[in-house]
């Protein structure tokens, strides 16, 4: 029988939970034959939500839990006192090996520190990373550090884009993937003084396709594979790039619907329109992996609905079957 990729559900994590998170699960072990999930939290809210569903009942578990971190608390006081939170027991199936990775839409700051204190990080990583997806005219790029290190240092930059080139070659395909750094213009002696530091460290490795700096206009036409910052520039990066994606959407729906003749004409291009906004639908990429841990932590939008949590856990099964981690420990270690 083919091994099965464990992943560790936090149900009761989001705006959505449990009802969206346990739907999600259910369409990820529907999907996919080799994914097994373990739906951690309330079990009589996930028993009542799964009853609605058919699903292999070998691959989905209930793990009952009696708590819940909440977004407004300190994320490290909460994984220390509510050891019992759908989000810590997530994050020690991991650690003891029960699970190959976990999933949560819950507290951003729980996730990321229950990742470095519990899960734990590689040998050599100094800093984990979060590292979205995001998409562009050729496709989509991987940011990196979103998140997790608001004050990184250069070293840590040239981490990040080891990590990201490993991540985007084998689990996203792309070969020798063009790396750039977040810049204020494409000079080589432009920018602050991290990136002023880390610019020629990253010019120097021999282990990544290090291609210059690159302005956040030219991040959307897929300038480069794996755009490299810290974790402040790279959160108002994405937060920018969903808030605006957001508006145009609403934008050209409304001019859309505007008048008879633009809703005939909208007759015409909807299939086509619907492919075109589907590309630069976040949740079709999955969550944000948190890089550099010795399991697999994905953070999943705190709003997600059942198909970004579905992709989510699809994505976990790529991050063991080529080993991610071993690459990412050897890398760094040379």
């Amino acid at each position: 029988m083919e091994e099965l990729v464990t992943v560790a559900l936090d149900a009761m994590g989001g705006d959505n939970a449990p009802g969206e998170i346990v739907k999600g699960g259910v369409e990820a072990v529907n999907a996919r034959k080799e994914v097994k999930v373990l739906m951690v939290g309330d079990e009589a809210l996930i028993q009542e939500e799964l009853k609605k569903y058919s699903y292999d009942h070998e691959r989905i578990e209930v793990v009952p839990t009696t708590e819940v971190i909440g977004n407004d608390e300190h994320p490290v006081n909460a994984i220390r006192t509510k050891t019992d939170s759908s989000i810590v027991r997530c994050q020690r199936l991991v650690k003891h090996g029960e699970a190959d990775a976990l999933v949560s839409a819950g507290s951003t700051g729980a996730v990321l520190a229950g990742g470095q204190l519990i899960v734990g990080r590689i040998k050599g990583v100094q800093r984990a990373p979060l590292a979205p997806l995001i998409p562009t005219s050729k496709g989509f790029s991987l940011l990196i550090d979103c998140g997790a290190n608001v004050d990184a240092r250069a070293g840590h930059l040239l981490q990040f884009a080891q990590i990201g080139s490993i991540y985007m070659e084998h689990i996203m395909g792309v070969k020798n993937p063009r790396v750039a750094i977040v810049n204020i213009g494409a000079e080589e002696e432009k920018g602050n003084q991290l990136v002023k530091e880390a610019y020629p460290l990253l010019k120097e490795c021999p282990s990544i396709n290090f291609i210059g700096s690159i302005e956040a206009r030219d991040i959307p036409s897929g300038a480069a594979d794996v755009i490299v910052c810290e974790a402040f520039v790279g959160n108002v990066i994405l937060k920018l790039y969903e808030g605006l994606g957001q508006t145009l959407i609403q934008k050209i729906k409304a001019s859309l619907m505007s008048s008879l003749k633009t809703k005939i004409g909208a007759l015409f291009i909807k299939s086509s329109l619907k492919r075109t906004l589907q590309d630069f639908d976040s949740s079709e990429y999955g969550g944000a992996p948190m890089l550099g841990l010795k399991g697999l932590v994905v953070k999943t939008h705190g709003s997600s609905k059942a198909l970004e949590v579905k992709h989510s856990i699809i994505q976990c099964i790529s991050f063991k079957e080529q080993n991610i981690n071993v690459r990412i420990e050897d890398v760094l270690n040379q």
